[in-house]
């Protein structure tokens, strides 16, 4: 699998489209949909995996029906930017179940956290756990009052 751009014709965008809104779709609903036969979106979907370009095909699930129902956008500030102490902090941020995303950033904050937790006592305790595991020089952080948009879907050009 490579970093490289891969090409895609007006097909392969209609399957990614549809399976990017329903990726348990069978077969025979993907191939009405985009109009191509079950064989040929087969091998197309093949391709796109094999590429890498079609990562993975995930269940999206109701973080307020399984009790997550607060989003917490964490801003880091470090005082290390040494490779150990960044691979550390990686170490440490991949085995926080409540982080979706973390990102290295440019600007005033060094690391912008996403996590989805059940209330502000429980972002405390990840915060707790967090700063019991790595040296942080400012952590602050922001709760979601009100979901605009989220999607996981990437607009195809």
């Amino acid at each position: 699998m490579s970093d490289k751009f891969v090409t895609y014709d007006d097909y392969d965008r209609a399957i990614l489209q549809q399976m990017q809104r329903n990726s348990a779709q069978s077969l025979e609903e993907l191939s009405e949909a985009v109009h191509l036969s079950r064989n040929a979106v087969w091998r197309r979907v093949k391709r796109l995996q094999d590429s890498g370009l079609l990562k993975a095909r995930v269940a999206l699930l109701d973080a307020q029906k399984i009790g997550l129902g607060l989003t917490v956008f964490v801003s880091i500030s470090v005082r290390s930017h040494s490779k150990d102490w960044a691979d550390q902090f990686t170490k440490v941020i991949r085995s926080l179940p409540q982080v979706q995303a973390a990102y290295r950033t440019s600007g005033h904050q060094d690391y912008l956290i996403k996590a989805r937790v059940r209330d502000v006592q429980a972002y405390d305790d990840l915060y707790q756990r967090l700063i019991s595991r790595i040296e942080l020089a400012d952590v602050s952080a922001s709760f979601v009052m009100e979901e605009l948009k989220d999607t996981t879907e990437l607009p195809l050009p």
